[in-house]
């Protein structure tokens, strides 16, 4: 919105001669002004100070540790370097118990996954994870290992996962990264109920931002794609009564919506009439 200005208007009072508190106060702003020139705060900074930036080789210098990822046999060793790691709550509380002794710096990730670890390594190194979004667009890279349409819901699963595993790490911006490449993914009926399975499995009740597109997803639509898979959608139903009673939730919900619509806004000869009796 444009500013509005105003022109001083002339008054026929003239203002009283600025006392020498005034003129004190002036003076002392105008050496608090020097001080702020002469220690490069900014009068928009809050606090006063503005912090540097990181420049990324101070990353690469810092110490490399190792995490340990997987169990049972499965385990994959991986390494970043530690000022990258620390930028996850999770990671800074574990290389806050590192000395400098030249012992090991090592971290176990016995419960996660080996992909969905490099996928988040991969975001704190370069902002992103592959497949990346193209620019503009809701669509993905290409990936010619992957088939065009997620027939079993495993690409719905890797954004899926990397998202659960950006909350354990306490990584906000990467929580909305995977978000928003799962609504990217074309995928079928099936694909669709194997994320879902994994959504009420493996994340919490109150979250929201995930469980709530899922749960709309199938209001909207289990109509139509319930006959693709009317068995596995019984079964979810089934086994994860609240996805079941969040769906129904979201069903009448829109339902009396409609409901309210239609008595405030009646279509022409809505109405409810007497019964013709016919006339023989």
């Amino acid at each position: 919105m444009a500013s509005e200005f105003t022109e001083d208007v002339p008054s026929e009072e003239q203002p009283a001669a600025p006392t020498a508190d005034v003129e004190m106060a002036e003076g002392a702003e105008g050496e608090e002004g020097g001080d702020n020139a002469n220690n490069s705060e900014l009068p928009y900074a809050e606090g006063g100070d503005v912090e540097p930036r990181t420049s990324f080789i101070s990353y690469l210098t810092s110490p490399v540790v190792t995490m340990i990822v997987g169990s049972g046999g499965n385990e994959t060793i991986l390494t970043a370097h530690q000022a990258l790691l620390a930028q996850s709550p999770y990671f800074a509380e574990a290389c806050a118990a590192f000395s400098d002794d030249g012992s090991p710096r090592q971290i176990e990730l016995a419960s996660d996954e080996t992909d969905s670890v490099g996928c988040f390594l991969e975001y704190l190194y370069t902002g992103d994870y592959f497949p990346k979004k193209l620019p503009g667009q809701r669509v993905l890279e290409t990936d010619p290992a992957l088939p065009s349409v997620d027939e079993s819901g495993d690409q719905l699963l890797n954004h899926a996962r990397v998202y659960t595993l950006a909350e354990k790490f306490g990584v906000e911006k990467l929580k909305s990264l995977a978000t928003s490449k799962i609504h990217c993914v074309n995928s079928t009926a099936k694909g669709e109920i194997a994320y879902a399975r994994y959504v009420y499995a493996y994340t919490n009740k109150d979250d929201t931002s995930i469980r709530a597109p899922v749960a709309n997803f199938w209001a909207t639509r289990s109509h139509t794609l319930r006959a693709e898979a009317e068995e596995e959608f019984r079964a979810l139903c089934l086994e994860y009564p609240q996805f079941g009673y969040d769906v129904l939730t979201r069903v009448l919900d829109e339902k009396l919506k409609r409901e309210s619509q239609s008595r405030l806004h009646p279509a022409p000869g809505s109405g409810r009439k007497r019964p013709r009796h016919s006339q023989i």
